[in-house]
């Protein structure tokens, strides 16, 4: 999917990039590789391990209620992507969750890369998010395992600098968070930043009010990022990313 995204931001993209290109592709894949490690160190068996602890112990509401496994398998997609929804929510509405979420935000472009873009303690937080929700489900192994690989194949494809044909787009977005309208939520102004939290599934947004189809101004003359960090250009260099949460800094967010 990196490589299929990354071709296509080469062959159509959707805007011109205005952050030094190396250096940040450095950084974003850095902080991806850097986050991985302490995961694994901290949660070795990760989400799947969770899920095949609980499948050997019967623990969770699927193993109580026997449900039958293709249902299971259907419901654990949709019930995990409801807290990644959720969660996102979260770390946007609380001020030291959005301090660690803002390292994501912060990003000048908006490319595949961003959606690697994630503090270590972000990603730690949101995996217990997840563990909690599949001990509570008692979820199949083989459901998990889909929508991890679902979770990073939809990010990777909905922070694309790409555009899809206009109708096209419209159909899609009814069943998947395309650019378009991931995008928005990367916008500078606070009111377009606090909508389409999906990552997956877009539904969440329709159903809980906060989906917008259309930024203020058009997707090629949009600002990216966040206001106070517009013009500097640290917001590419790795150690900077890894520090920010803990900087006191001016923020224009309602957080």
């Amino acid at each position: 999917m990196l490589l299929a995204m990354r071709l296509w931001e080469i062959i159509a993209p959707c805007r011109r990039l205005s952050a030094p290109r190396l250096m940040r592709w450095f950084s974003n894949i850095g902080l991806l590789i850097l986050g991985t490690i302490i995961l694994r160190a901290i949660f070795p068996i990760a989400a799947v391990g969770v899920a095949m602890f609980a499948e050997k112990q019967q623990w969770g509401l699927f193993y109580t209620l026997s449900i039958p496994y293709w249902q299971s398998i259907v419901l654990t997609i949709i019930g995990l992507d409801f807290t990644t929804y959720w969660q996102h929510v979260i770390f946007h509405s609380f001020p030291v969750l959005w301090q660690l979420h803002k390292v994501h935000h912060a990003d000048l472009d908006f490319d595949v890369t961003t959606g690697f873009r994630f503090h270590p303690l972000e990603i730690l937080l949101s995996m217990v998010g997840k563990i909690l929700t599949i001990l509570l489900l008692g979820t199949p192994v083989t459901a998990v395992l889909i929508f991890e690989v679902l979770l990073n194949a939809t990010s990777m494809f909905n922070h694309g600098n790409v555009q899809l044909p206009s109708k096209l787009e419209s159909l899609l977005r009814w069943i998947v968070v395309t650019p378009d309208m991931h995008r928005i939520h990367h916008s500078t102004i606070t009111q377009e930043t606090d909508s389409n939290f999906g990552f997956n599934l877009p539904w969440w947004d329709y159903l809980f009010g906060t989906y917008r189809p259309w930024p203020s101004v058009s997707h090629q003359k949009m600002a990216i990022g966040l206001t106070e960090y517009q013009k500097d250009l640290r917001v590419a260099q790795l150690q900077w990313m890894l520090v920010l949460p803990f900087l006191k800094q001016p923020s224009n967010h309602n957080a």
